[in-house]
């Protein structure tokens, strides 16, 4: 995996514990502010490395870019609005936005399982199990 796929990568799973826990954590007080911003540069750390990422089932005429591209660009708008939201103490336009950015973040993740020749689909199907066996046979 390159540096920026390892950012990427770290980025997203930070966002995804991060969110699990501001979705079923009390909301209100500085606790939640807190996590949230840490929450909300995880997943602009997530979409914004996404632009080097490019892939074999992106569009040639795109340069590369897939339709997960488009995912990162609602989610870099989702985080605007959001922020917008709060700061107007708009609640539950916030709440919406939030909650469309994170359900991004578990349908990127599943593409990037699911889609063979993925770099996150190849370290599970392909990478993990070897080294699981090699371990296996290992002596102790």
């Amino acid at each position: 995996m390159s540096p920026v796929a390892i950012v990427h990568a770290a980025a997203a799973s930070t966002a995804l514990v991060l969110g699990a826990w501001q979705l079923l954590a009390a909301r209100r007080g500085s606790r939640h502010r807190i996590v949230g911003y840490l929450w909300a540069a995880a997943m602009a750390v997530t979409a914004l490395s996404s632009f080097a990422l490019r892939s074999d089932i992106g569009l040639d005429r795109l340069a590369g870019f897939s339709p997960i591209h488009g995912l990162s660009l609602f989610t870099l708008l989702s985080l605007a609005m959001a922020v917008r939201h709060a700061i107007r103490r708009n609640f539950n336009a916030h709440r919406r936005w939030i909650h469309g950015a994170y359900v991004g973040l578990l349908a990127a993740g599943v593409f990037a399982v699911a889609v063979p020749g993925r770099d996150l689909n190849q370290l599970l199907f392909a990478g993990l199990p070897d080294t699981i066996a090699v371990g296996l046979h290992a002596p102790f």
